[in-house]
């Protein structure tokens, strides 16, 4: 086999992950954390509202974006296995067909990210990037967080559905007997790594004995 057959053929492990202005930050940075100890290269693209959401809530440095990623995710963030992308560099591969990765989580989702990949509009990285994946067939997991719903959320979600696009929606269970906040949001990252086909034992499965 040759070098260009094996550029061809080789599977990359690497995914792109959205993080957007809808609360839960901390299911994209749990997500992102879990997928590097998988040993998977991370594309991660955050909108602005996003890194308002990320300094409210886990209290990153907005500011000082590079030292907040990696104060965040340490080696990873300077070696080269996560990749920020800022949302306005259009230009940067995740935004073409041809920069070839296993799919794309966006993590959460914000009802307006949502309406815009729905709409075709590629107006940023993220949702060029989202774009991408449709047009490529690839797959697109979409996690949205509000309540209630109006019948322009559901409409938008049932559209993306019907194109092949995951909705998993914030919504933590208690089946599984969560004794912490950290249990409910490892439950939803595990439901979402199921759906990207990455294993992980996150939470207790139904029906399994994970003692």
């Amino acid at each position: 086999m040759t070098s260009a057959q094996e550029r061809t053929t080789a599977a990359p492990r690497r995914w792109v992950v959205g993080i957007t202005g809808a609360s839960g930050a901390v299911y994209g940075v749990t997500l992102c954390h879990r997928l590097l100890e998988a040993g998977y290269e991370l594309h991660l693209v955050v909108s602005d509202a996003g890194w308002r959401v990320l300094k409210e809530e886990l209290g990153w440095d907005a500011a000082r974006r590079s030292d907040a990623l990696q104060a965040a995710f340490g080696e990873a963030a300077v070696s080269g296995r996560l990749i920020y992308h800022p949302l306005g560099d259009i230009g940067a591969g995740i935004a073409s067909g041809s920069f070839r990765c296993e799919g794309m989580t966006v993590i959460p989702c914000s009802m307006g990210t949502l309406s815009a990949i729905a709409a075709g509009s590629s107006t940023n990285l993220l949702t060029r990037a989202a774009d991408v994946m449709l047009k490529e067939g690839r797959p697109l997991l979409l996690v949205p967080r509000e309540t209630p719903l109006h019948a322009i959320h559901l409409e938008n979600m049932l559209k993306l559905a019907r194109l092949g696009v995951r909705i998993i929606p914030a919504m933590p269970a208690f089946y599984h007997g969560p004794q912490t906040l950290d249990d409910l949001v490892a439950f939803l990252v595990g439901k979402v790594m199921d759906s990207m086909g990455v294993s992980n034992n996150l939470f207790n499965r139904w029906g399994e004995d994970n003692d």
